[in-house]
């Protein structure tokens, strides 16, 4: 699979990116990763990329130019047959939440383009001419779409057959059926008085799925709860979470009742 990243800062990008799993995968030539500077593609003589806004405000705003001609290069980088129908996609707080899904659905792409934004943003004529999605890391701001874009590129990678070593690791990790992952443990079987749970002792396989099952969706009520309503959960399943959905709110009845007799 092919990463493009449009960026000021091309070093921080290859980088970020040239260690662990994905620098070892790059290696073995399962992933391609290229950054690719748009200060190159400027025109002015300090090699400068931003203007002020017309209308007046805070900050400074990309121009158009050498984002587009930094596109039009990338492009040229891949085959014609396929340049058409690659996803160019712009980093900003505007976009829809990148989620796992998200992260399959580019998986099955050969090329993906990020543009990197600074300062105000960019101009929105160049936004209407190269960019087909936008995408947000989460409801906050950063200096920069560098770290979204790295940390989206490690998602959909870890997807791509032979990037992981174990071929597993990447099906049944979180949000896998919409759960949060399950508790793990190592050796030693105690420490500092805790103890690994016996089921996972056991050896007993249909045991030990179970157990990891009811632990995601306790995890997944916890923590995420927002996710239950897309899991994908078994009858039985289904009715061990109605039985937590009930606990709990036995818990928070019992827990308002204690509120009200306090208050008297």
């Amino acid at each position: 699979m092919n990463f493009y990243v449009m960026t000021l800062f091309p070093d921080m990008v290859e980088q970020g990116l040239n260690t662990s799993i994905i620098g070892r995968a790059t290696e073995k030539g399962l992933l391609s990763i290229k950054a690719v500077d748009i200060r190159a593609f400027s025109e002015d003589k300090h090699k400068r990329v931003d203007d002020y806004p017309y209308g007046g405000g805070a900050g400074m705003v990309m121009a158009p130019d050498p984002v587009v001609k930094t596109c039009a290069y990338v492009k040229s980088l891949i085959p014609e047959e396929r340049r058409e129908k690659t996803k160019v996609v712009y980093l900003t707080p505007q976009g829809e939440t990148f989620t796992q899904k998200k992260a399959e659905e580019w998986a099955k792409e050969e090329d993906l383009i990020f543009l990197c934004g600074h300062y105000e943003g960019i101009d929105e004529r160049t936004l209407e001419m190269v960019v087909t999605d936008m995408v947000s890391a989460g409801d906050y701001v950063l200096t920069g779409g560098e770290l979204p874009a790295m940390m989206m590129i490690d998602a959909v990678s870890r997807l791509v057959p032979g990037v992981l070593n174990n071929e597993a690791s990447a099906e049944f990790e979180s949000f896998q059926d919409n759960l949060l992952e399950y508790p793990q443990y190592t050796r030693p079987e105690e420490y500092e008085g805790r103890k690994v749970p016996e089921v996972l002792l056991s050896g007993h396989h249909a045991n030990i799925e179970k157990w990891r099952r009811e632990k995601s969706i306790e995890r997944t009520l916890a923590a995420r709860p927002d996710l239950l309503k897309d899991a994908v959960l078994s009858k039985k399943e289904k009715k061990y979470l109605d039985g937590l959905l009930e606990e709990k709110k036995r818990q928070e009845e019992a827990s308002e009742a204690s509120e009200n007799t306090d208050r008297y």
